[in-house]
Parts: structure tokens; C-alpha cells; sequence
């Protein structure tokens, strides 16, 4: 059987199927147009391109196959908290809807961080890991959160904040470095790239207290390296360093109030090398691959399937 996820977040229109006869996931993804220069759209204005996007990716993942599916995943909310809402995931919700009502399927409803964590495990291959407690990390544009994840029978898993940032989110730093330094939105791939041509190892002191981090302090250290003349290359490295150190403070801050449990990182800012490679080499963790990391569908076909008892 083939369960369908969709998730239509701020930032990428995502679809995707979980096979149940192999544990194989397909998944097609576009990113949401955004005008060379700026930071993101507006909600009305990523509403506009999912609506337009989804036909699109829906048909390129599914293609000439007849079969319909046994159940539809998808994300509804940012988070699993009350009160948590963006327009943008209307869209995916409303077709997942009609598709559950014309097929007569069962429409199976999470959170955007939810599917994070899910893909996450999906892509370890540590699914075993929902039916325990472990950290997660949700490391993106929206969120830099240190959660404690637990089971949950309505929700498969519940996820409660041990700490986030208070006020700048990594991928936010990460994207105003880079048009800093010229590069296109979202930033992520660009900046590393920029930083892995430097030479340079910083020692920091992230702004971390009691678990939480701010990290509006990295882009006004980067504007000022800029004006000082250093390289891009450099400054890249900086910002992306300085993301690692307050993301390793919170994971021992976790680790050392929480106990010795699985930490297990997901979002589109884990996907960068050099700040994988360090968690990696201080952390027992399991990371997602990059095509799990950033936004997707896949942990919302993974918990449909979950919640509906598919494997």
C-alpha cells in the first residue's frame, strides 16, 4: 500500500509516498519562489505559490499510477503546541481533506515539527526510537528547538521545549549572513560552501542560559567582520561555527538535565557538513540525510503510516 504525506510549509510545497510493501519513501519538492534580495515571504504570498505548486508536484509524484492511496499524512501546524498556526499549511490540509472525502480514505493530521523528527528517524533508520524517550533538535527557520521526545498513543510522539532561541532562529542567521554576503535565499547550501573554502577555526562563547540560546549577536559580529574587510569565506565559517557552539550548549544542557538519551537532530540547518560533522564527532546523535532534513512530506506519509497501523 502507498500512503501519501503533504506538507506546504513556508518555505518548500512537498509531497511525498511511503511504499508499506518495502519502507521505501519517494518524495518531490519545490521551494517557494522568493525575489532575489529579500528574506522569505509573506503568508498570503505562500499561499498563492503552494496553491500553485501542488497540482504540479503532486502529478510529477504520482504520475500515471491508478492506485489510491490508503491514507493521507498531513502537516497542519509549526508545532504540536496550542495556538500554533500559519496559513500556508491550509493548503495542504484542504487537499488532503478532499482527498480523504472523494476517496473515502482516512486523512491522518500532524505538526510540521512533528514530520521533522519523524523523517529524521525515518532516514537513521531509528522509527524504534518513537517508542522511547530521546532529545531532538528542529534546527530551521522557524524554530531552533531542543525538545524531549516521548510517546504519545494520540500523537504517536510528544515533543516538549527544553530550549529554543530567544530571538534570532539559526536558519535566520544563516540566511541574513548570507545575503550579507551576496548569496540568493534560502542561504544554507551557499553559506557552506562559502565556508569550507576557509582556513579558520574560531573559539566561541555562545550566548547560551538555562538551555536557550540567542543568536542575534552572530549577524552583528559577521556585519562588522564585513566592514573590517575579512572574507566572505570567513565570515561564512564564523556564522556557521558560532551556530554549532550554542547548538552543542543546549545539547549538554539537555544531556546533563535530561540523562544519557538518544539526541537525534533534524532540520534544514542540520544538514550543513560542518555542523554535522562536529555534533557528530561530540554527540552520540543521529542525523537525517539533507533530502530529510530540509522540508518534506516524508514524515508525514511516516506518521500516517504510524497512526494508521500500516506497519
Amino acid at each position: 500500500m502507498k500512503i501519501l504525506g503533504l506538507d506546504t510549509s513556508n518555505y518548500t510545497t512537498s509531497a511525498a509516498i511511503f511504499d508499506t510493501s518495502d519502507g521505501t519513501v519517494k518524495q518531490v519538492k519545490k521551494l517557494l519562489p522568493v525575489k532575489k534580495g529579500e528574506l522569505g515571504l509573506r503568508q498570503s504570498d505562500a499561499v498563492f505559490h503552494h496553491t500553485k505548486q501542488l497540482p504540479e508536484i503532486i502529478t510529477a509524484l504520482w504520475g500515471d499510477n491508478s492506485e489510491i492511496p490508503a491514507a493521507v499524512g498531513v502537516s497542519v501546524k509549526p508545532r504540536g503546541t496550542e495556538g500554533s498556526y500559519m496559513p500556508c499549511f491550509l493548503c495542504g490540509e484542504g487537499l488532503a481533506d478532499s482527498l480523504g472525502a472523494v476517496n473515502g480514505i482516512s486523512v491522518y493530521k500532524t505538526s510540521h515539527q512533528i514530520g521533522h523528527i519523524l523523517a529524521a528517524l525515518y532516514s537513521a533508520d531509528r522509527l524504534d526510537l518513537a517508542g522511547e524517550r530521546f532529545i531532538a533538535f528542529h534546527v530551521s527557520g522557524g524554530t531552533t528547538d531542543c525538545l524531549l521526545v516521548e510517546p504519545d498513543e494520540e500523537n504517536i510522539v510528544r515533543a516538549t521545549e527544553l530550549g529554543t532561541s530567544l530571538d534570532l532562529k539559526a536558519g535566520q542567521a544563516v540566511d541574513r549572513v548570507g545575503l550579507m554576503l551576496g548569496l540568493d535565499f534560502p542561504c544554507g547550501q551557499g553559506l557552506e560552501a562559502l565556508a569550507l573554502k576557509s582556513g579558520r577555526s574560531y573559539k566561541l562563547k555562545p550566548a547560551v542560559k538555562g538551555g536557550s540560546c540567542c543568536l542575534s549577536g552572530v549577524e552583528n559580529k559577521c556585519g562588522k567582520m564585513l566592514e573590517a574587510g575579512e572574507s566572505p569565506e570567513d565570515i561564512a565559517m564564523y556564522c556557521l561555527q558560532y551556530v554549532c557552539a550554542a547548538i552543542g550548549e543546549m545539547t549538554r544542557y539537555a544531556l546533563d538535565t535530561r540523562g544519557k538519551l538518544p539526541v537525534v537532530f533534524a532540520g534544514g540547518v542540520m544538514s550543513d557538513k560542518i555542523i554535522r560533522d562536529r555534533l557528530e564527532s561530540e554527540f552520540d546523535s543521529y542525523f537525517a540525510a539533507p533530502e530529510f532534513s530540509c522540508d518534506n512530506a516524508a514524515g508525514t506519509a511516516v506518521f500516517a503510516a504510524l497512526k494508521g497501523n500500516f506497519i
